[in-house]
């Protein structure tokens, strides 16, 4: 009977081992999912958002041709003498609107028009102003766009907000 009560023992004991075994494996393989998780998520975070540098220098040069397009009144380009300028606008808005194409295949996209709801999430408000025709709390003037790379604010929009008169 005490043979008997020693292996009882002993069969418990290697019960509670195999168990205890069993739970640190069991937490192993959990880890290494996890790790395996965090891994797969970081780097397609890095593919992403790798180009984020490279597309905040490209802003500066989409601002600029959307500002020559501006700069130039339709009705000039529209007089005979100015057939070179009118033609070199044109190239200055493909070259326009090629790039804009190119940034959305990307996944950067321009955001901020007036009479948006201000979002300070989104927009950087450089003044506030009365607008009689927009409502308290929408973008009134659009100083500089904003820009969103797979939906992460990569330039806040810089805008007026419309204040109550």
């Amino acid at each position: 009977a005490g043979e008997t009560a020693e292996l009882r023992a002993q069969i418990t004991a290697l019960e509670e081992k195999v168990k205890d075994l069993n739970d640190q494996t069991l937490r192993a393989l959990a880890d290494a999912e996890n790790a395996r998780t965090i891994a797969k998520r970081d780097v397609g975070n890095a593919k992403q958002f790798a180009v984020t540098s490279f597309a905040k220098s490209l802003l500066d040069v989409a601002d600029n041709l959307s500002l020559a397009v501006a700069s130039v009144p339709a009705q000039e380009l529209e007089k005979p003498e100015n057939a070179t300028a009118k033609t070199l606008m044109e190239g200055v808005v493909m070259t326009e609107t090629v790039l804009t194409k190119t940034f959305g295949q990307h996944g950067l996209k321009k955001y901020g028009e007036v009479g948006e709801k201000f979002d300070p999430n989104l927009h950087d408000a450089l003044f506030q102003m009365v607008n009689e025709e927009l409502e308290v709390g929408d973008i009134g003037a659009v100083l500089k766009t904003g820009y969103t790379l797979n939906d992460r604010v990569i330039r806040p929009a810089q805008v007026g907000a419309v204040k109550a008169p």
